[in-house]
């Protein structure tokens, strides 16, 4: 029987609370590069339809929302403006069919994300065109995932119906926190339904599954109020649950700076919080997925871990079945194809005024290299499934092990600390990560980072 406690060291937060990438992507995002254009873009996705995966997994960006919650570290655009959200929404149908002719039809769409900013800020028949140009240009596998990230302040039951009628199967509620005092602090709004009312409303449509994110580290939380936030979470039963660690990175979000007015809680608090939340989602059954995901025994991510067959791109973790190359459509929208990353121009203005001049432009972007590709799967495996095999990585790229480890210029050496502190345990084979271990995954999976010296390049800490 799993042990259903966690008690981290505090010398071990001391010693691994170092800035490190949250490795999202690998290389990170800010090694994309001016360089890379528009032209390489299209190159590209034109040789990624000769490339694994080759289901494709779709990413819409809605930049929206009506205030700016001072925690955010994504790309928003603060507005209530709708003849601009509608004059954006007709932008991302031109990028759409602009793009649609250069992806080979005879692949399949497995997965479609919204996010932004607020998606649902958007009057749902806005949202519904889109959907119904995506079902027009593209094949589809059976049972796709399609999932939107909602503010729970701006759904009510006709807009969830209305998403349950357009294909959506997954919905995820940003709550963040169910105290007041913590969501005024942070500026963010207090549903007016609560958010037990909306989770039974999308219950109620068949096939559809609901998932509940959360932020610790933020302004007025501890580590009792967390854990009550947790278990009133549990109480909801969400298919799902996220329990982010607030990034502080006010050098990159200056909104971020105001938060230190009203005090951060400390390291050792916030990892009392994890501690707190890791113990009650397991206790309540529900599987711990890389660093900060739940799921429900049955619920796919828990039988991809299970086989270890997890997997993640920037949309967050997916099974196998679901992965694919990420085509992104919007503002600073991230494609992932299987060997560049390519950022959308950054600027709602820009955005619009390239689209309606009939072109794409790509901001930044990164190709990378055969040795940048070994190791994102090694950087993979150890995120998502808290295991490193070297032959099933060596025989992903038809090679040896051995040569594996050259090329990263690997060696166990490198293992022995996390080893000494009981985090994971190695042989020349594999690499098995423990529980406790989960906690410092970012630290772990930079051993096997071939950048990780390059001081130019700035990270939040890993704590």
């Amino acid at each position: 029987m799993k042990d259903t406690t966690m008690k981290i060291p505090f010398n071990l937060i001391e010693k691994y609370n170092v800035p490190v990438p949250r490795y999202t992507s690998y290389p990170p995002a800010n090694f994309f590069d001016a360089g890379f254009g528009t032209a390489d873009y299209l190159r590209a996705v034109e040789q990624s339809n000769q490339e694994k995966p080759e289901n494709i997994s779709i990413y819409i960006h809605i930049p929206f929302c009506t205030q700016l919650c001072l925690y955010c570290g994504c790309n928003t655009h603060i507005t209530k403006n709708m003849d601009l959200m509608r004059t954006y929404v007709h932008a991302l149908r031109r990028e759409i069919s602009m793009l649609s002719p250069l992806i080979d039809h005879n692949r399949k769409v497995s997965q479609i994300h919204w996010g932004g900013g607020t998606p649902n800020a958007l009057p749902v028949e806005y949202i519904g065109e889109i959907m119904y140009l995506l079902k027009s240009e593209f094949r589809f596998i059976d049972h796709p995932e399609i999932a939107v990230e909602c503010n729970p302040a701006h759904l009510d039951e006709k807009y969830i119906e209305q998403l349950s009628v357009m294909g959506f199967n997954r919905i995820s509620l940003g709550v963040q926190d169910f105290q007041e005092k913590v969501l005024h602090a942070v500026k963010r709004e207090v549903p007016a339904i609560p958010v037990i009312e909306l989770c039974e409303m999308i219950r109620s449509h068949r096939g559809m599954s609901v998932n509940l994110d959360f932020i610790y580290g933020l302004p007025y939380q501890s580590a009792d109020s967390f854990a009550e936030t947790i278990e009133r979470a549990i109480e909801i039963a969400p298919d799902r649950l996220v329990t982010f660690s607030y990034a502080h990175v006010p050098w990159v979000k200056k909104a971020q700076k105001k938060l230190e007015e009203y005090g951060l809680p400390s390291a050792e608090e916030k990892v009392k919080m994890f501690e707190n939340a890791w113990e009650r989602m397991n206790r309540a059954g529900y599987a711990d997925i890389g660093l900060d995901h739940y799921a429900r025994p049955e619920d796919d991510l828990a039988k991809a871990l299970n086989s270890r067959t997890l997997h993640r791109n920037f949309q967050g973790y997916c099974t196998r079945e679901t992965t694919g190359q990420v085509y992104a459509f919007g503002v600073t929208g991230i494609s992932q194809l299987e060997n560049v990353y390519a950022q959308n121009c950054r600027t709602v203005k820009e955005y619009i005024q390239v689209i309606e001049g009939g072109e794409i432009r790509i901001e930044k972007g990164y190709t990378l290299s055969y040795t940048e590709k070994v190791a994102r799967e090694v950087i993979n495996e150890i995120m998502c499934n808290h295991y490193l095999s070297w032959k099933q990585i060596a025989e992903c790229f038809e090679t040896s092990p051995e040569k594996i480890k050259t090329l990263l210029d690997f060696d166990n050496r490198k293992l022995e600390p996390f080893r000494d502190d009981h985090l994971l345990e190695y042989s020349d084979d594999d690499l098995v990560i423990h529980d406790i271990g989960r906690f410092f995954l970012r630290n772990i999976a930079a051993v096997f980072d071939i950048h990780i010296g390059d001081l130019s390049r700035k990270y939040s800490k890993s704590v």
